[in-house]
């Protein structure tokens, strides 16, 4: 059996449904599809119930490499904890373990930050995990989505759809999220943050 020391639990924080499949809030959710593509394996829930998962590796076949449970919760963003928590639990995993998978409001659109610890930024999902794990001591793949322009709100904005000129670029940044996942998983933060810290 694999060492809980050798697995990484990857959370896509997003909403469930399809009516909020296309929002700025579920770039979690996007990044989680793209990596279980790489994977070549289907969700399926998980036994805990509250969320789904995949598991295996995200290196190439043979190639050494951690185990990884891709997870998504079946809850709403602001819900999150408790299902990561649950599944962290069942995997026996620490925090620092842990990568969370986000939209992040102070970061332009195409742009991405990789980080270890912090606040949440008003962001309802991260404030979840911290609330259920007692700590905030996990890594982020936070994916820009920039301010809302003009008076809108901000709730109204990330949970809207993507402009069309930003749904052309979208496939690249959620790829590059994709990227920097593995490479947390196998290079470790401080060559991640080189990379891709742009």
């Amino acid at each position: 059996m694999t060492e809980p020391q050798d697995v990484w639990l990857v959370v896509g924080l997003g909403n469930p449904g399809p009516s909020y499949s296309g929002h700025r809030h579920n770039i979690g959710y996007l990044v989680t599809d793209e990596l279980a593509d790489r994977m070549g394996s289907p969700w399926r829930a998980h036994k805990t119930g509250r969320a789904d998962v995949i598991e295996g590796r995200l290196t190439a076949p043979g190639a050494p490499g951690p185990r990884v449970v891709l997870m998504r919760g079946r809850g709403y963003m602001n819900q999150s904890g408790g299902p990561v928590s649950a599944v962290a639990a069942f995997y026996k995993l620490p925090p620092e373990r842990i990568i969370a998978i986000h939209d992040e409001l102070d970061i332009a659109f195409g742009t991405l930050r990789i980080k270890l610890g912090g606040g949440d930024n008003g962001h309802n999902g991260l404030r979840s995990m911290r609330s259920s794990l007692g700590t905030g001591d996990f890594y982020r793949v936070r994916a820009g989505i920039g301010r809302p322009p003009g008076r809108q709100e901000v709730a109204d904005f990330v949970l809207s759809n993507y402009s069309s000129t930003e749904k052309k670029e979208l496939p690249f940044q959620v790829m590059e999220a994709a990227d920097a996942v593995e490479s947390l998983t196998t290079e470790g933060l401080a060559k991640t943050q080189s990379r891709f810290n742009s």
